[in-house]
């Protein structure tokens, strides 16, 4: 496959993680409070899958390995939403599978990346796991969302969840500036002004929920 092509399926991916962002931003402000619209789901699985074919055609493990957590957290959203029932049964199964069937495919290159990771004579190594620490909380962002709408069997954006995907923000907005990387700070710039607003859209509303058996309004993470 042309690497032009295998670029521009990297570029639409990206394309479709920010229109999430910008959706539910947009919808959150007309609500005046933080919402999960089922279109920020359907970009973000989407996405997925176009990151995952892109790591595949570029026999790139890491980027496969990145976004293994967060694509089945995509589809339990969905699928609490009653969104992925009404998804044929046969395309389920695709794009259940894929993940696992791109990390089979690039698990040969998992010791060629550690060693890259942990030996990249460019980086040096602090700013390695600085880098990667900010990509770890980006993505356990997720893991949290998942556990707290879990427990109360909704698709929920919480305010944790802002307020995690802003520290992993800054982090990696920190580790474009020190690289000089301007990909990385203008990929990071709409969601974080993005999670911001949320944060402050949640604690608005928020004020305005009383508890029960205190009288005291409720905020939680």
């Amino acid at each position: 496959m042309p690497a032009t092509l295998i670029y521009a399926i990297g570029f639409i991916a990206q394309g479709f993680f920010s229109a999430r962002i910008l959706v539910q931003w947009i919808m959150s402000e007309r609500s005046h409070k933080v919402v999960s619209p089922n279109l920020y789901w359907i970009c973000s699985l989407i996405g997925s899958i176009l990151l995952f074919t892109y790591g595949w055609l570029r026999n790139d493990f890491s980027i496969i390995l990145g976004q293994f957590i967060s694509y089945y957290i995509y589809i339990w959203n969905l699928n609490i939403k009653g969104v992925w029932i009404k998804v044929p049964k046969v395309i389920r199964f695709c794009i259940f599978i894929l993940p696992v069937l791109a990390f089979i495919f690039t698990i040969k290159n998992a010791s060629a990346f550690a060693n890259s990771f942990l030996q990249n004579k460019d980086i040096p190594l602090w700013l390695v796991i600085f880098g990667s620490l900010g990509q770890i909380i980006f993505t356990m962002r997720f893991v949290y969302q998942w556990y707290y709408s879990q427990r109360r069997q909704e698709s929920i954006l919480p305010v944790g969840f802002w307020i995690i995907s802003l520290i992993g923000s800054g982090i990696i907005v920190s580790y474009g500036i020190i690289r000089l990387d301007p990909i990385l700070i203008l990929g990071q710039s709409v969601g974080f002004i993005a999670y911001i607003r949320n944060i402050i859209i949640s604690r608005k509303s928020n004020k305005g929920v009383i508890n029960p058996s205190s009288g005291h309004s409720v905020e939680s993470l």
